[in-house]
């Protein structure tokens, strides 16, 4: 059971100026996933891990989110559960089993593990 890269998710009012901010930087901008069509955004490289931008909207409210991608979500939830956790989850989607918390303070985090070829 391990983290093998994160992914900050960042969903803003002008996403246009943050993916402006993260070119500047001189982070390379990753080609956005078919599944983001029809979305405003950015996603960056980071090595392993990646910052995503997002223009929010009625299907997508601003806010923050830790994404933590890991070899296996089903056992990260059984541990999370065993140490007084309440991963809600799984969901299925692009391709990576997803569960969901609320850590102290409010930030949202996922963790999130692809799915084996025959799993859907």
């Amino acid at each position: 059971m391990r983290a093998l890269a994160l992914r900050f998710a960042n969903v803003v009012e002008d996403s246009t100026e943050m993916s402006g901010f993260f070119d500047s930087l001189g982070l390379s901008r990753m080609e956005l996933p078919e599944e983001a069509a029809g979305f405003e955004g950015s996603i960056h490289l980071a090595g392993e891990s990646w910052i995503e931008t997002w223009q929010s909207g009625e299907q997508m409210p601003a806010g923050l989110m830790l994404q933590i991608v890991v070899d296996d979500a089903e056992k990260f939830a059984e541990h999370a559960r065993s140490n007084g956790l309440d991963p809600q989850g799984p969901m299925d989607a692009h391709g990576e089993r997803i569960y969901m918390l609320t850590a102290p303070g409010g930030l949202q985090i996922s963790f999130q593990s692809a799915l084996d070829s025959g799993e859907a």
